[in-house]
């Protein structure tokens, strides 16, 4: 039996994704509480990702948006990470977010600084499971803003980061050409 390289570098890239979402889940989170989401795209729903964050790039002329979608046709798959807006209770002793309390956090329509930071710590254990394999990876935000606009996670998730994947000879996600 033979195996083509281009499948099993795809097994390898799927593998490495569901790493990346158990790193994710299990990184640590303040107070115990786990409102991280993970999901891993490929296929039409990356291809309509990439459309998406290039229609934001046009409407909002934003240059690099277009630079990053043409990453996302680069990839084989894309991690999408995400954090709930939700509340610690610490109450007047954090204030971290600025608002005094919870409570005037919430009233503020403002985040919780904890959940964010949950965020960074589960894409930062994400990404080094992916380097831990080899697979090339870049965190980008900006892709991580159109799968919100496309509403690609549960409603409750407010901010999203997206990792996209490749296995190719030279990483897509680096000595980038600017878009004008």
């Amino acid at each position: 039996m033979t195996y083509r390289a281009e499948e099993l570098e795809m097994q390898a890239v799927l593998q490495v994704a569901a790493q990346m979402c158990a790193a994710a889940r299990t990184a640590p989170k303040a107070r115990g509480v786990d409102c991280i989401h993970t999901l891993v795209v490929t296929g039409q729903e990356k291809d309509s990702l990439a459309e998406e964050l290039r229609r934001l790039g046009n409407e909002m002329e934003i240059a690099f948006y277009l630079r990053d979608a043409d990453c996302l046709d680069k990839s084989q798959a894309v991690v999408l990470i995400g954090s709930e807006r939700e509340y610690r209770g610490l109450g007047s002793p954090c204030a971290y977010c600025g608002h005094g309390s919870c409570e005037g956090c919430a009233q503020a329509g403002g985040h919780c600084v904890y959940g964010p930071m949950d965020l960074g710590i589960a894409l930062g254990s994400a990404v080094g499971a992916a380097a831990d394999h080899r697979v090339d990876n870049r965190i980008l935000y900006s892709a991580g803003k159109a799968a919100l606009s496309l509403r690609m996670m549960d409603e409750n998730v407010d901010i999203i980061m997206a990792v996209p994947l490749s296995v190719t000879g030279k990483s897509p996600f680096f000595d980038r050409k600017k878009k004008s």
